[in-house]
């Protein structure tokens, strides 16, 4: 049985992060959305429906006509009791929660036909409602749902601690039962691994500086840096490949970011690419200790989203210079450039050149030259595809 990856109206909630990825692609714990399924259901191959505009970026997969699919909406999270509903699913029927389709289970012709017409139809579907399923809604969801995301992943993964593994505990580590420690890593002098609330997870090629403090749930991806006397808080998650330093605490990163240098970023989620100043502190708490809003990013209306604590959601390749001031409940969009000596406004669109003399058009070609140069140092390669993308979120801001 193949398994394929549908979006609901919903999924434009967590636009700008998926202006250049697909739902199963955003990272929640250790691992994306599709990481996690593909794990739990134990499949060999997946395929998913995409927007035309990523396809090259992102591989759709294949479905075959000659097995049924197993689909999945996109928004949701593995669990026991859900994988048990799939489990118990037959052919023509649909999971439905709140009057939302979240999973089905469809014969090889017609999910075949759905496919290439890159779209799904439950219509004659048998429903089965579902009470509860781990889901996400908003974008805060991610962070909201990160900390438990985390120790539900490494049980997924099987990750073995730090306490199974070796017969002496380094001084530094405490509660080693909660402490996970991959292979090939670098940890240098002075560094403090505190798992007695949550878990500590360093993943294979990772590198911890000297100094640096993590208090779990930590997550430092492969090939992963913090750097030297970084301060990592619960709920974060360093994606692989990302530079991470100063203050970080529940912060999402997806890879191949940076906040390499001194400054704060608190209950924020970053994307791919971003590089963040020296010295760029991320607001995450009004001054009046009211909840915080948030601004659409299609409808551009204000979203309450009933949490204190919110800082800042940047996409793919967007940039701050050093000093920068990120609002409570910034959103900022695709390869935009802040540099301004104030706080930002509250919503930043894609491809804005943002200086004090105000918002500006960012030139395609001039942030394809850095995008280039920016992706060059890590070894990996700007296709036409991915130009092609970047051209569509432009013409489309």
């Amino acid at each position: 049985m193949g398994i394929c990856f549908f979006n609901d109206d919903q999924v434009k909630r967590f636009q700008p992060l998926t202006l250049t990825r697909p739902m199963d692609d955003l990272r929640v714990g250790i691992l994306t959305i599709r990481e996690k399924w593909i794990k739990s259901l134990e499949s060999s191959h997946y395929s998913r429906l995409l927007p035309d505009y990523l396809n090259g970026v992102f591989e759709r997969g294949k479905v075959e006509g000659n097995e049924e699919v197993l689909w999945l909406n996109s928004r949701m999270l593995p669990s026991q009791s859900f994988l048990g509903a799939l489990k118990a699913l037959q052919e023509g029927q649909k999971l439905v929660f709140k009057g939302v389709t979240v999973a089905a289970k469809v014969d090889a012709k017609s999910s075949a036909k759905m496919f290439s017409e890159n779209s799904f139809n439950d219509a004659g579907l048998d429903t089965i409602e579902v009470k509860e399923v781990i889901h996400l809604e908003h974008l805060w969801d991610l962070l909201s749902l990160n900390s438990y995301e985390i120790e539900k992943d490494i049980q997924l993964l099987g990750l073995k601690s730090i306490s199974e593994e070796k017969e002496e505990i380094p001084e530094s580590v405490y509660h080693p039962k909660n402490t996970f420690i991959g292979k090939d890593i670098h940890i240098e002098p002075g560094c403090i691994f505190i798992a007695e609330k949550g878990p500590v997870v360093i993943c294979d090629g990772a590198t911890i500086e000297a100094g640096s403090i993590l208090r779990g749930p930590v997550v430092v991806g492969e090939g992963a840096t913090v750097k030297m006397a970084a301060r990592i808080y619960d709920g974060t998650t360093i994606g692989p490949v990302c530079k991470v330093g100063g203050e970080v605490a529940g912060c999402i990163f997806h890879s191949y970011s940076n906040k390499a240098h001194d400054g704060f970023a608190g209950n924020s989620i970053f994307g791919q690419w971003v590089n963040l100043g020296a010295n760029t502190i991320t607001s995450n708490l009004k001054n009046d200790y009211k909840n915080i809003d948030v601004t659409d990013w299609i409808t551009k209306d204000l979203i309450q989203t009933g949490r204190q604590f919110l800082g800042t959601v940047m996409a793919d390749h967007s940039k701050t210079a050093i000093n920068t001031m990120l609002n409570t409940g910034t959103i900022c969009g695709v390869s935009s450039n802040v540099f301004i000596d104030e706080l930002s406004p509250k919503v930043i669109d894609s491809f804005t050149w943002l200086g004090p003399r105000g918002p500006a058009i960012y030139r395609f070609e001039k942030a394809i030259e850095v995008m280039q140069a920016m992706m060059k140092r890590r070894d990996v390669e700007l296709t036409d595809d991915y130009k092609r993308m970047m051209k569509h979120i432009f013409t489309s801001r």
